[in-house]
């Protein structure tokens, strides 16, 4: 009983994705009135300077709630932070490192970021991007950090 190499092959059935796809259907439920009006009162206007200061100084606030669990310093006065950029659209950009990338909550922490600065009066959608360089080094914390730590 000799068989070939083509009769030992295992038929391979085709799934549906291996085709040409249609785009899907999207079934999302149309926002609301309310929140069309609100979106747009955002949208139609620059933030003014002092609204724009009190989301800023809420969002720094906020930055403050969020620690690295191994250091009892918040990752604002550790210098974490990089970057914080708030546009006409209320929508806030956050560039973050860690201590290390090697660092547990690596996955965890702007998603932390992330959820802290959304809960700001005024803010809109937030991004949290985790950049490496410049490489975070003990020079970027704050005197209040040092001091917590002893780093004098």
């Amino acid at each position: 009983m000799t068989e070939t190499m083509e009769e030992r092959k295992t038929p391979i059935e085709h799934a549906p994705w291996d085709g040409p796809q249609e785009p899907p259907a999207h079934n999302l439920p149309e926002p609301c009135a309310h929140t069309v009006e609100f979106v747009k009162e955002f949208k139609d206007h620059p933030i003014p300077e002092e609204e724009l200061e009190r989301i800023t100084q809420g969002i720094i606030a906020a930055l403050k709630t969020v620690y690295d669990p191994e250091i009892p310093v918040d990752i604002y006065e550790l210098g974490l932070i990089y970057r914080i950029d708030v546009n006409d659209d209320r929508e806030v950009d956050v560039e973050m490192t860690l201590t290390a990338p090697g660092c547990p909550v690596a996955g965890d922490m702007p998603r932390w970021v992330e959820n802290a600065v959304g809960a700001v009066e005024g803010v809109g959608f937030v991004r949290v991007q985790l950049v490496f360089n410049p490489p975070w080094d003990p020079s970027r914390m704050s005197d209040e950090a040092r001091v917590a730590l002893n780093m004098f």
